[in-house]
């Protein structure tokens, strides 16, 4: 038994929050088994941490107490978490995977302590778990001289009985730093605690009044105990971050309260969310400012138009319709704060629209892009768009002369730096390139807006087109 706890319950506290393996908890067992000795040896306690698996804090799996020492520890620490704002000395072990120590720290019972943590490897000489040495420091025997030298982690103050506590850096800081005796009356605050806490409660003096009755929302932080424990709060438009800390002194009990204000905070998340909102409302009217113009054309094409002027009218709505793929697809994703499109669904909805309205419904679309999940903001976007619009028109409108069926093949390929999109179709082929106005978009789009290439390649059947484009911060590759 260590600390109370049998080892299979140390066990399974390894098994339920962290990753290590059989042999590794095995290893840990061997150790375990030992540190009652060290504790004797040295006297000193003795605990091993181990790092959560899917949170950024260890947990406290094993500990063992000196029988002559009393007072550091009132109740067994097994099973607690470990935050590294409370014990650096353990994730600096952790990362730098060497020794690492603190003459004063403060635990997370608000403990001051000499640390001392190593580092413990398994056979692959990876990290499993740390091992800690605490022994007990006494606040009182500390010379004035090494209070400069002291970590944030004795909060900057030193309780003395029957004398105010020293300031160190504390008035220098945004957060509000207040201490509270064992009635919850203000023994001390910094400038910023002082302004908390008279903003809030509307007294000019408050040192004889528990904080919890003049600042009542303060009640749930001071009735949970002697826990260390965190608390967001919201009143009168104001958001803070509570943070609290019980500190024994020899001869009273003290509260550390760290108080982070977010107001700022929140008013810019405030802010950011509204102009997601209005960007999000513009790409709405946008898109239905584009259906509203395909909605005009479609009436006037209703009118008696020479078979020309239908071909340009249909090219122009599917030009429209190509450009307002891309809104719909940001729009579909309520999530998009960063107007990613996916490329590959816009080919998809572009291609598939423009088969299904054209005179050659036969024709079958394939598509090939190896797992690939290209993604562009929206500005990149609409120029893809218009680009797979132009070349799936062409290929609609010459490839399949005089054949009632035939398939076109868009294809995207990457490299380590560029994106290859591929459009090939197996119709009468191009005997030679004209200048018209949907290759002078392309052209344009491809140079210009893409920063890329397009070609024509020779093909013995059909016609084969290639854009190559950088991959950029507005052109990127999600995964494989």
């Amino acid at each position: 038994m260590i600390g109370g706890l049998s080892l299979s319950n140390i066990q399974s506290l390894c098994r339920k929050y962290t990753s290590l393996s059989t042999t590794d908890i095995d290893k840990l067992k061997e150790i375990e088994a030992t540190l009652s000795y060290y504790a004797e040896l040295t006297d000193c306690y003795m605990f091993i941490d181990c790092m959560m698996e899917n949170l950024p804090h260890a947990i406290v799996v094993a500990e063992a107490f000196p029988k002559t020492e009393r007072g550091l520890y009132e109740k067994s620490v097994i099973g607690k978490f470990v935050f590294e704002s409370f014990e650096p000395a353990v994730f600096a072990a952790f990362k730098n995977k060497e020794k690492s120590s603190m003459t004063r720290a403060i635990t997370q019972e608000g403990i001051t302590v000499e640390q001392n943590v190593v580092p413990l490897f398994n056979d692959q000489q990876q990290i499993m778990a740390v091992l800690i040495q605490e022994k007990k420091v006494d606040v009182q025997t500390t010379p004035k001289d090494d209070l400069q030298h002291m970590p944030f982690a004795l909060i900057e103050h030193i309780v003395e009985p029957n004398s105010q506590p020293i300031p160190v850096v504390s008035d220098l800081l945004v957060e509000s730093i207040i201490l509270t005796n064992h009635e919850n009356k203000v023994i001390y605050s910094n400038p910023a605690g002082y302004r908390f806490i008279s903003e809030l409660s509307g007294l000019e003096r408050f040192d004889n009044v528990a904080l919890d009755k003049s600042l009542p929302f303060l009640q749930e932080v001071y009735d949970k105990g002697d826990d260390v424990f965190f608390l967001e709060i919201t009143i009168d438009r104001k958001s803070f971050i509570v943070k609290k800390i019980p500190i024994r002194d020899q001869n009273d009990k003290v509260t550390l309260l760290i108080i982070h204000d977010l107001t700022e905070l929140k008013m810019k998340e405030n802010e950011l969310m509204m102009k997601t909102f209005a960007i999000r409302e513009i790409h709405h009217r946008v898109k239905n400012n584009l259906q509203t113009v395909t909605s005009l054309l479609r009436l006037q094409m209703r009118n008696d138009l020479s078979a020309s002027s239908a071909d340009a009218f249909q090219e122009a709505l599917n030009r429209i319709y190509s450009i307002s793929s891309v809104y719909e697809l940001i729009l579909e994703n309520e999530d998009n704060a960063e107007e990613k499109v996916d490329v590959i669904a816009l080919s998809k909805k572009i291609g598939y629209k423009m088969v299904g309205t054209s005179n050659t419904s036969s024709i079958q679309l394939t598509f090939h892009h190896d797992n690939v999940q290209l993604f562009c903001h929206s500005k990149k976007a609409v120029s893809l768009a218009l680009i797979i619009c132009e070349l799936l028109q062409n290929a609609l409108k010459y490839a399949f002369i005089g054949r009632e069926e035939g398939t076109i093949d868009i294809q995207f390929q990457k490299d380590a730096s560029s994106i290859s999109l591929h459009i090939s179709d197996n119709g009468v082929g191009m005997q030679e390139v004209k200048a018209s106005f949907g290759m002078e978009i392309i052209t344009r789009l491809v140079e210009y807006d893409l920063a890329g290439t397009f070609l024509i390649i020779p093909s013995e059947q059909g016609t084969h087109t290639q854009i190559q484009f950088p991959v950029s911060e507005e052109v990127f590759i999600l995964n494989d």
